[in-house]
């Protein structure tokens, strides 16, 4: 069974070519870097883009995986959530192949895909506690297998992904802060400023970044310019900062799960942010001390990308879940 896959919730433009047997014959994701300029994604110029690459990669995954577009059994798409320019150029693109080949079209949760994306690599994941770290998202699911899942916590204003994007561009970085913050913070003082741990003393499965980010900027405004040394140190500081919360979010999820009689060995991460080398490094060490797997995803399936919804899409089918050529895209699509 042969499955075609489309991704373009936000500023990466993805197409894969997949087997049911997880083999992935093509997969191709673009990121868009007209968006560097503006400091953040614009959704217009985003929407525009996609249509644009997407006629030039659909051409070469189907080379690449030497596949005919008839040969093709399913078709699918992320319709949600997302940038509703984008979900429409990439579902009304695949819809319209599916038509004309007259397959079925699979509207896929792209946060779902998300969920589900280390089931691609690993073996008897569930139950499961899975952290789904985002540029939009933050949350926390329990998940008890494919298709059962339940949110336990969320971030109650800035996305993860968000606040390190913002954080960089308080510091001068070039957009996506993201993996500039990482990069600098290699070289930087964890503790050297002292940063807010919101929710701390409230004991809950949500998230708060804004007051974080708040008192970054405080911070730098103290000085009058921004050198070499302070982008590392609160590059560091910050990502520190993020880890000693993540942590301390998986702990109280698993007193939450045990109050709840849910048992589990595996602990996932998975999105953009997830693929940050020292969170997983120090998350995976966390888990280890305390007799828990951490299940990440394949290399290429943190970020927003068609593997990962194709793969969804398969998951899908074999659940006999039916295929909707009417969904219409729906840019606060949820999974509970």
């Amino acid at each position: 069974m042969l499955v075609f896959a489309i991704e373009t919730s936000c500023d990466e433009t993805s197409v894969a070519i997949l087997k049911h047997n997880k083999e992935i014959l093509s997969h191709i994701t673009y990121n868009q870097t007209e968006h560097k300029k503006f400091g953040g994604v614009v959704p217009e110029i985003a929407s525009r883009a996609h249509l644009e690459i997407l006629q030039k990669i659909i051409p070469k995954a189907l080379k690449e995986s030497r596949v005919k577009i008839n040969d093709i059994d399913l078709f699918c798409a992320t319709c949600g959530p997302g940038l509703i320019g984008g979900l429409l150029v990439g579902s009304t693109f695949t819809k319209s192949l599916a038509i004309g080949t007259k397959k079925p079209f699979y509207p896929i949760n792209h946060l779902e895909a998300h969920l589900l994306s280390p089931t691609l690599n690993n073996k008897n994941i569930f139950p499961c506690l899975s952290f789904l770290l985002t540029g939009g998202h933050t949350q926390i699911y329990f998940m008890k297998s494919i298709g059962s899942y339940k949110l336990i916590g969320e971030t109650v204003d800035d996305a993860i992904g968000e606040s390190f994007d913002k954080v960089g561009k308080i510091l001068g970085l070039e957009y996506p802060g993201g993996p500039k913050i990482e990069k600098w913070a290699k070289k930087g003082n964890n503790n050297f400023f002292e940063l807010p741990h919101p929710f701390k003393n409230k004991k809950n499965l949500n998230f708060s970044f804004s007051g974080i980010k708040t008192a970054v900027n405080i911070e730098i405004k103290k000085n009058k310019t921004i050198n070499k040394k302070i982008i590392k140190d609160m590059s560091a500081s910050f990502q520190n900062k993020i880890i000693e919360i993540l942590k301390e979010k998986i702990i109280l999820s698993l007193e939450y799960l045990k109050n709840n009689n849910k048992k589990i060995k595996n602990i996932s991460i998975v999105g953009g942010v997830a693929s940050n080398e020292k969170i997983k490094k120090e998350l995976s060490s966390f888990c280890k001390k305390n007799h828990y797997n951490l299940i990440i995803p394949p290399k290429d399936m943190f970020s927003d990308n068609a593997a990962m919804i194709g793969w969804a899409c398969i998951q899908k089918y074999y659940l006999s879940k039916k295929p909707d050529i009417n969904f219409k895209p729906d840019p606060r699509l949820s999974i509970y």
